[in-house]
Parts: structure tokens; C-alpha cells; sequence
């Protein structure tokens, strides 16, 4: 296993080394060196307040949504499921809209937690709940019935967004809006302090149920048959990628396609095992969120391109792409 995840490893780590050197502005190498020799210089807070903060947040949110990609789209027995398909991403959009929307009304923090953070968080649970709700039965969560609730969850949230806009001067709906097509821009280290007490929950859960996840990938019938306790294992995958989707979105906004895409890829390239396709997607999500961020930044420097708009205009043709391949190649 550690040999057939290596070669996601050194992508990874290659796209971590090489981004923050890539921006529109040229730095220079001894000036950001001579940082720890007690000389401060422009380049040097460019790259490390800026820069590296920037990748780190890139490769960790990126890397979450794919993995929590993987782990539904097993789950759900359904290959076009992701984080926003299912109401997740929509009920955190609406908490953090009401933050942008009202920020006289809603102005506090909570030790790392931003005021925005938080009410992704109430948003993402209170649909997690009503989903929950409509899903559950004596015998376990009906997962049909699951994700017609989360799709239905998610148009209602994108009405009451839509609502909310007739509320609000153009000034903030602009803020929102550029929020909505997701970005890494961050300054200093704060919005990690804030990412990760729920990401690293959140992917610890989705780890250690990638077992079980491999005998749901059979079915639900088969799974029970193998001694899996389907109820328990619904619960916490469904609670850990709700843990991570808050955290990621609440900070970068509803970034798609990395959760769907990138885990159709390393399963074509590794097969299907959940416990190589869990951590393989979230090394291959980070770097590739990292490298369309990286090209986001300078592809028309000096101005950016919102992160999001790259995700969807690469992803949606390789998306395409790999249908088409599947159909033509008979794959599962």
C-alpha cells in the first residue's frame, strides 16, 4: 500500500515546493532566505505571509473535498455525488451568506472560529439534520431517499440565497459573489488555525471507515452479510465529510468538481480499495487545487482569477472526457 501511494506522495509534495515560488510577482531567492538571518524584506512577507499560507490552505481544503468525495460517492452508491450535490455546500453557502449579507447582525467569534466559519458550521449541520430526518428508517438511513433530500435541500438553500440578494446593497452581493466562485487568498496563518479542529476530525473518521467502505461498495446487503454495522458507518462517514465540507467552504466557498473528479481519476489509475482511494484523493485534490490556484494567480497577472472558475472550466471537459472513456471502455 505505502508503494502504490507514493507516486500521489511526490506529486503532492512537488506542487507543495514549486507553487509558492509562482506568482504574478518575481521573488528572489536570497532575499526570502535571508528571512531567518534576521533581514526583513518585501519578498520575503510576500512569500511566507502570503504565498505559503495560500498553498498550504490550497493543498489541505482541496485535498479534503476530494476525499470526502471518494468516501460519498461509495457511500451513496452514486458516481456524481459530492459535497454539493447532496445539500452540504448549500447549507454552509447560506450560513456564510448571512454573514456577508447582515454583518451588523452577525459579528462575533469564537477562539479560532471566524464569524463566517460558525454559521457554515449551524448551516451545515442544520441540513445535515433535516436530511437526516427525512432519511432515516428503523432498519438504517434509506440512501435513495438520502439523496433526493440533498438535492432538494441544495435547491431550496440556492432559493433562499436568491432571496436573501433582494435584501442586500450591490456592494455586498459583489463580495458574495466572489465568494461564490471560491479563492485561497489568505494572509498569515489565522484561517488554518480556524481549518483545521474540524478538517482533521473529519478526515480521521473518513479514515478509519474506509474498510467498511469497501464492503458498502457491494452493497448494503453484503456489507451487513460481512459484519459491517452499516448504521454506524453511514453516520460517520456522513458526519465527517459534513465536519470537513463546513470547514473547507466556510473559508475557500463552494469550490466544484475537485470532490467529483478526482476521485473517478485515482480510481482509474488504482483501482477501487478504499483504504488507497481515501488518502490517494486527498493527496491528488490538494496538489490539483493547489496548481489551479497556482495558474489562477498568473495566467492574467497581475490580476486573479477566482480559484473556482479554473476547477470548473478544466474539470468539466476531463469530466466529459472520462464518461465517455468509461462508456467506450466498459468500466464500472
Amino acid at each position: 500500500m505505502p508503494i502504490r501511494i507514493a507516486p500521489y506522495a511526490c506529486v503532492f509534495v512537488v506542487v507543495a515546493l514549486v507553487a509558492p515560488w509562482l506568482g504574478a510577482e518575481p521573488l528572489e531567492t536570497d532575499r526570502i532566505l535571508a528571512y531567518w538571518q534576521g533581514e526583513a524584506h518585501p519578498d520575503a512577507t510576500i512569500f511566507y505571509s502570503q504565498r505559503v499560507p495560500r498553498v498550504l490552505l490550497a493543498l489541505l481544503a482541496g485535498g479534503g473535498l476530494a476525499m470526502v468525495g471518494a468516501a460519498f460517492q461509495v457511500l451513496f452508491r452514486n458516481p456524481l455525488v459530492e459535497p454539493y450535490t447532496i445539500g452540504i455546500t448549500g447549507g454552509a453557502a447560506v450560513g456564510a451568506f448571512l454573514t456577508i449579507a447582515f454583518p451588523s447582525l452577525f459579528l462575533f467569534a469564537w477562539g479560532p472560529f471566524s464569524t463566517t466559519q460558525i454559521f457554515a458550521l449551524v448551516g451545515t449541520g442544520a441540513t445535515m439534520a433535516l436530511i437526516f430526518t427525512f432519511a432515516r428508517r428503523r432498519e438504517g438511513m434509506d440512501i435513495h431517499v438520502l439523496l433526493l433530500a440533498g438535492v432538494t435541500v441544495s435547491i431550496v438553500c440556492s432559493g433562499v440565497i436568491l432571496l436573501i440578494t433582494y435584501f442586500i446593497s450591490p456592494y455586498l452581493l459583489a463580495a458574495f459573489y466572489r465568494w461564490m466562485m471560491g479563492s485561497v487568498s489568505v494572509v498569515g496563518y489565522s484561517e488554518l488555525s480556524g481549518l483545521l479542529p474540524l478538517l482533521l476530525p473529519g478526515l480521521g473518521m473518513l479514515t478509519i471507515n474506509a474498510p467498511g467502505l469497501n464492503h458498502m461498495a457491494l452493497g448494503q446487503d453484503v456489507a451487513l452479510g460481512h459484519g459491517v454495522d452499516v448504521r454506524r458507518l453511514e453516520v460517520e462517514v456522513f458526519i465527517g465529510g459534513g465536519l470537513i465540507s463546513a470547514a473547507v467552504v466556510s473559508l475557500v466557498g463552494p469550490i466544484g468538481f475537485v470532490g467529483l473528479i478526482v476521485p473517478h481519476m485515482v480510481r482509474r489509475i488504482s483501482g477501487y480499495d478504499q483504504r488507497l482511494v481515501l488518502p490517494a484523493s486527498f493527496l491528488l485534490g490538494g496538489a490539483a487545487l493547489c496548481a489551479c490556484d497556482t495558474v489562477a494567480r498568473i495566467v492574467i497577472a497581475p490580476t486573479e482569477l477566482p480559484v473556482g472558475v479554473i476547477t470548473s472550466v478544466v474539470g468539466g471537459p476531463l469530466f466529459i472526457y472520462l464518461l465517455v472513456r468509461g462508456g467506450r471502455g466498459g468500466g464500472r
